[in-house]
């Protein structure tokens, strides 16, 4: 059976006889060929090396090995066995670490040769799996890498960074640029002797850091042969799902080495209070022709449509077909091991719509196995894809899904005015309307009453931000909606965004260099800019060290309060309170202790209006001040008087 493709290419989906007729497009396909155990991939021993490959439209299996990553010739190629569920089986004796292999297989009446799908370490640029023994990786003490403690996914402050961003700046202080080593090192200052790197990061206070893509990933701007010259990606291209990315080690020929010097930048963050987030691209593929997956089992892990060309709901060309069952249960081994080998704490699901709901699910369950505090959010976007509506993991299913929380664009869009329309204005700018949005947010876009619902059952199902890798940072999409303004407001309109996203039900997110307004010049989506638009500009951060103390006092009051991080929608209606205040303002109290917090009640204003306003407070008690008293002109009784764009916080104790 062969399909035409685009690009004139002929995909040959194998002889069905070798499937009992059944092809890989059929629903009993997977009845007949799933394999449950726990053994895909390379079993190593010094004594012996176990292969199992999972392809069961193919006639024939080898495995392939070679002496180094790129000779042409192998040093021998050994035949498997056919075994059970589609299965093919290989044991050689001896000891085989350092050698490199890849499966070549018969399909129909072509031989496709691709890397072990389950691969653990590779060669440079990925194109050759390599056989290591995965002990002799593990740092010293790795036995002993503890994660900081933590309870609650709402009590998490997450901080997304890109490896290379952190380091690559001339003035960073850092040795080892662009590298995962770069997160490791300790004391290092830059311009007017400002702390750098992850001394800058662990002052800020937040819990979580949260690392763009870290495995191996494929794309036409990394070479890691050529890591001399000027090279940047975001990563969002997947070849090697269970492989550290070359590129960040400092040394890509060495197998090993990216995967000890992962698991050291893992332990180090560890040491210094942070635990780690892994951003996680299972949506799709790079390169759905070249990928092991069509190579070995072609038709079966991507998604088609009924006129036989590929489902595109990412826009990257295909989708991976997460309902299926092998792929499904690929997802989950990986997410599992990342977990398990690294000690990664938690998964951001890119493009999290795309993906079925019962693959996420297994997902949490494996996870609560190991270690129920492992965050899982995504980006549940509603798509368009051939995955039935009903199981898609966006935030319309956001009920069946516990324990995952979806970005909140609402939100954001509200704060800062729609990210696709450059110069509208959100909340913080001066947009008219957006009150009942931003108070969606604030309550963690639960049901919080006849007029105020959203898609989460329980704050923990909403991560509020208002920038990221994606789009324009806050600053710049702030210059760009509000041309008028001078830079003192805008700093106001700034500062106001980020405290919203920290005193708000949920889980809060803050992209790398928000502390100090970051900016990529008016570049929208940067993936592929030069490092010189990503890097995080120390220059920059030394000038804005007011705005790096201001949100580091944000993280600490969100700290000190529970009332902020409440763990159930149930207490969110009973204790938070929304206030009477003029438009333009959005005022709440939490009450009565609101999550075991020590201050009888909180008062929180958020207040875009450029003139003084005056607002009518509560009668609960004295209120007194607890933060943004520079934009208090009176505080007497029950009366407040604001002035100027920002959020004050008042309690009574």
């Amino acid at each position: 059976m062969a399909v035409q493709r685009e690009h004139d290419v002929v995909v040959d989906y194998g002889d069905l006889t070798v499937t009992g007729g059944i092809s890989v497009f059929d629903e009993r396909f997977d009845e007949l060929f799933y394999y449950d155990g726990d053994d895909l991939g390379v079993t190593y021993t010094p004594k012996e090396s176990k292969f199992r490959l999972w392809a069961p439209t193919a006639s024939e299996a080898k495995v392939v090995f070679y002496e180094g990553w790129n000779e042409a010739e192998p040093v021998k190629t050994l035949a498997m066995e056919r075994d059970v569920q589609g299965t093919w089986i290989l044991s050689v004796k001896g000891d085989y670490q350092g050698r490199f292999y890849t499966y070549r297989v018969k399909v129909g009446q072509d031989w496709n040769e691709a890397v072990d799908p389950y691969a653990r370490a590779v060669g440079v640029n990925g194109d050759r799996a390599a056989i290591i023994d995965l002990q002799s990786t593990n740092p010293e003490q790795w036995k002993y890498d503890s994660k900081p403690p933590f309870e609650a996914a709402v009590d998490a402050i997450i901080y997304e960074l890109h490896v290379k961003d952190l380091s690559s700046h001339p003035h960073s202080g850092i040795v080892h640029k662009g590298k995962f080593l770069g997160l490791t090192e300790k004391g290092t200052r830059g311009p007017e002797n400002i702390a750098t790197g992850l001394d800058h990061i662990t002052g800020l206070g937040v819990t979580h850091v949260q690392l763009l893509p870290i495995y191996d990933y494929a794309t036409e701007s990394v070479d890691e042969t050529k890591l001399d010259q000027p090279q940047y990606n975001w990563g969002y291209d997947p070849k090697n799902y269970n492989v550290p990315e070359g590129s960040y080690a400092t040394d890509p020929f060495i197998p090993g080495l990216r995967i000890s010097e992962l698991k050291q930048t893992v332990q180090a963050l560890h040491e210094r209070g942070l635990r780690v987030i892994m951003d996680v691209v299972y949506n799709h593929v790079y390169d759905w022709y070249l990928i092991n997956f069509t190579k070995l089992v072609p038709g079966y892990y991507l998604r088609y449509k009924e006129d036989g060309t590929l489902s595109d709901g990412s826009f990257c060309g295909n989708e991976c077909a997460s309902e299926r069952a092998m792929m499904r249960k690929f997802i989950v081994d990986s997410v599992v091991y990342w977990a398990s080998e690294y000690h990664i704490d938690g998964f951001r699901f890119d493009l999290m719509g795309l993906m079925d709901v019962g693959t996420m699910n297994e997902i949490r369950r494996r996870l609560d196995a190991i270690d129920p505090s492992l965050i899982t959010i995504g980006e549940g976007w509603i798509m368009d894809t051939v995955l039935p509506e009903e199981q898609r993991a966006h935030q319309n299913n956001a009920a069946k899904l516990p324990g995952f929380g979806h970005f909140n664009d609402d939100y954001r869009d509200a704060i800062k005015g729609n990210i696709f329309y450059f110069d509208q204005k959100g909340f913080i700018s001066g947009g008219a309307g957006f009150e009942e949005s931003i108070r969606k947010g604030v309550v963690g876009a639960i049901a919080y009453d006849d007029h105020i619902r959203n898609f989460a059952n329980e704050p923990d199902q909403t991560v509020n931000y208002v920038e990221c890798h994606d789009n324009h940072t806050l600053w710049d999409k702030i210059v760009l909606s509000t041309s008028e303004e001078p830079e003192e407001r805008r700093i106001g309109m700034h500062r106001l965004a980020s405290a919203m996203i920290l005193t708000s039900q949920g889980i809060p997110f803050l992209h790398a260099g928000q502390e100090f307004m970051r900016t990529k010049g008016g570049v929208e989506n940067s993936y592929k800019s030069p490092v010189e638009v990503n890097w995080l500009d120390w220059e920059r951060c030394a000038a804005h060290q007011d705005n790096v103390a201001y949100l580091r006092e944000l993280i600490a009051l969100r700290l000190s309060h529970p009332a902020f991080r409440l763990r159930t929608a149930e207490q969110i209606r009973e204790h938070l309170h929304f206030e009477p205040v003029p438009e333009h303002c959005v005022a709440y109290t939490l009450r009565n202790h609101a999550g075991g917090d020590a201050a009888e009640h909180i008062y929180v204003l958020y207040n875009t209006r450029t003139e003084s306003v005056r607002v009518e407070l509560p009668e609960l008690g004295d209120w007194s001040m607890r933060f943004g008293g520079e934009h208090v002109t009176e505080l007497k009784g029950n009366c407040l008087e604001a002035d100027g764009i920002g959020m004050i916080v008042l309690v009574v104790r």
